[in-house]
């Protein structure tokens, strides 16, 4: 679709935003931090309308990035930025009428992996509440909301939670989970996991079935791990938080807090389901990597 003669800035970011808010229904967070994007490569690139828009190709994004870079942005950030700019250019050409939509294709920068990196609290309990609140549906808020929950208050790995059955409710104060290799185990459950669960139940359009998952896609198949990793995804980038900031995330920062509070590495191992002690040994190096991230930042001899 041709833009009409005299199109602006305004007039492209508005059309952007109208179709992420009424179109996708994203949040009005994921909107606005889409729409910034989106102004900066108009800017930068002196696009004017959507035929200009589509006509940039993946050396033009290069060029973009390459000055984000220069502003200072990491490659984490530079990561999310260019997602984002994929999907508004490929939401350009289609407002052009360009035959073939995908956006161009560019690899996006190496993010390093290292360690796992825990979120903190705060951050952990705002992705929980961002993927609610992103959620085109009530319901599927709650339910990513409930997963993420006993992810990080529990310590589960997001197949163990998705594989949670009808026949367990309702949740007491611990669940018997099964692990890799068949191996269970007993986790406590507070009661915030516990209201998150009961809150998504309520709110669930499909029965509930002892021998099925409790946990629905929407169309009410059982929920896959990719469609909460991408809610996470969506996320994340509202929140400003790394791409390491994953749902597997939440469980290492479970062990990790746990660590830190004074947990020993035998409950934790109990707790985590791992079948040796040197698997959980890794959070001893987490935890000493964190108090050196904060020796580090506040330490006065570290400072000059």
């Amino acid at each position: 679709m041709n833009p009409p003669t005299g199109t602006t800035k305004a007039d492209l970011l508005e059309a952007w935003g109208n179709h992420l808010g009424n179109g996708r229904r994203r949040s009005p967070h994921t909107v606005r931090a889409y729409i910034a994007t989106a102004a900066r490569l108009i800017d930068g690139a002196k696009a004017c309308d959507w035929a200009s828009l589509a006509r940039l190709e993946a050396a033009d994004l290069r060029v973009h990035l390459a000055a984000r870079r220069e502003d200072g942005i990491g490659n984490s950030s530079a990561a999310r930025e260019l997602s984002a700019l994929k999907s508004f250019l490929s939401f350009a050409r289609e407002q052009a009428g360009v035959a073939h939509a995908a956006a161009p294709r560019l690899r996006g920068p190496r993010v390093k992996k290292g360690l796992p990196r825990p979120v903190t609290p705060d951050e952990a309990v705002n992705l929980a509440a961002m993927v609610e609140e992103d959620a085109r549906e009530p319901w599927i808020g709650a339910r990513d909301r409930a997963v993420l929950l006993l992810l990080y208050g529990a310590g589960m790995r997001i197949a163990e939670a998705l594989s949670i059955a009808g026949a367990a409710l309702p949740l007491g104060e611990t669940l018997v989970v099964t692990g890799k290799g068949g191996k269970q185990r007993m986790v406590p459950l507070l009661p915030i996991v516990r209201e998150g669960v009961a809150d998504y139940l309520d709110k669930c359009p499909w029965p509930v079935k002892a021998d099925e998952p409790i946990f629905r896609g929407a169309k009410g198949g059982a929920l896959s791990q990719g469609m909460v990793q991408k809610a996470v995804a969506r996320a994340r980038i509202v929140l400003g938080l790394p791409d390491s900031a994953t749902p597997h995330a939440l469980r290492h920062s479970f062990a990790t807090h746990l660590l830190g509070a004074g947990a020993d590495l035998r409950s934790l191992q109990e707790l985590l389901g791992h079948v040796s002690l040197g698997s959980t040994q890794i959070y001893t190096k987490v935890d000493a990597a964190t108090l050196l991230d904060v020796y580090r930042n506040a330490h006065p001899r570290e400072q000059g």
